[in-house]
């Protein structure tokens, strides 16, 4: 398998793309988002970026999508948007729910489901999420599953433990198949716009735990398929060190992705320093 082989530069294994997603939470409005989106098509355009190396994605509150559908497909753009969050409904009197459907009828490529914020304010669990996932696919969209550890599990040494555990409860119900497709964040609560950034050696540390715990629950060669991406405090300074790590594809981006200046470097961070 192609995967098996790995890359001159990083040694990451040749099959996955990494994914740079910026993740504006509840920032911009629709008129600031198209404006967005156009300096960073173009910043990227001025750049010479290759989608092909580094796929970009954007996920704009839900009622930016829609503009940033017209111009993404109006300009025949390469960057790809998706939704912060899914119903787990598929229609009916779910007063302020937008619905799987409805999102894949904008174009939506990806829903996040999971994020550490829907965890922590509206009670989201494990078994929710694994709904949602399953949703998402139902209508070709790509789940990006989201776990990771409080302070608390990161100072009693059980942090990798918790999360593979998030990784299993948060598929539930899923086949190798649809696993094969999705994408996991691993976000580290405690470095969750706080400053602070797990060393690249702690995210290693979990994402290779988890890449291990697909292996045993679907197979090696669904493991390696899989996208893993960090989260938490990246930055244009961190970036590249992050993705020297082998189990690392990426980054779920938040408060810099709405710098396109700041967005479009940590896309472009092999051309970084490693610091």
């Amino acid at each position: 398998m192609a995967a098996k082989q790995t890359g001159a530069k990083t040694g990451k294994r040749v099959g996955r793309t990494p994914l740079m997603a910026g993740n504006w939470k509840m920032n911009l409005n629709h008129q600031e988002a198209v404006v967005l989106v156009q300096k960073l098509a173009w910043t990227l355009s001025d750049k010479r970026h290759d989608y092909g190396k580094v796929e970009v994605a954007v996920f704009p509150p839900y009622t930016d999508i829609r503009s940033v559908q017209t111009l993404v497909d109006g300009d025949r753009l390469d960057i790809r948007f998706g939704a912060q969050n899914v119903s787990t409904h598929e229609e009916g009197a779910y007063t302020g729910e937008v619905s799987a459907g409805m999102l894949a009828k904008l174009g939506c490529s990806y829903v996040i489901v999971g994020h550490s914020e829907r965890r922590e304010h509206y009670g989201e669990t494990d078994e929710w999420v694994a709904l949602k996932a399953r949703i998402a696919l139902k209508h070709g969209m790509v789940p990006i599953v989201c776990v990771g550890e409080g302070l608390a599990e990161r100072r009693e040494g059980n942090h990798v433990a918790f999360c593979t555990n998030q990784v299993d409860r948060s598929l539930d119900g899923l086949t190798a198949e649809q696993v094969a497709g999705l994408v996991i964040a691993y976000e580290p609560i405690w470095a969750i716009g706080t400053g602070e950034t797990a060393t690249p050696q702690d995210a290693e540390e979990v994402c290779a735990g988890i890449r291990a715990q697909l292996e045993v629950s679907y197979g090696g060669e669904v493991a390696d398929s899989v996208r893993i991406l960090y989260g938490g405090s990246v930055k244009s300074n961190n970036v590249a060190a992050l993705m020297q790590e082998p189990d690392i594809d990426g980054a779920l981006v938040g408060g810099a992705s709405l710098q396109v200046e700041e967005f479009a470097a940590i896309c472009r961070y092999y051309d970084l320093p490693v610091l």
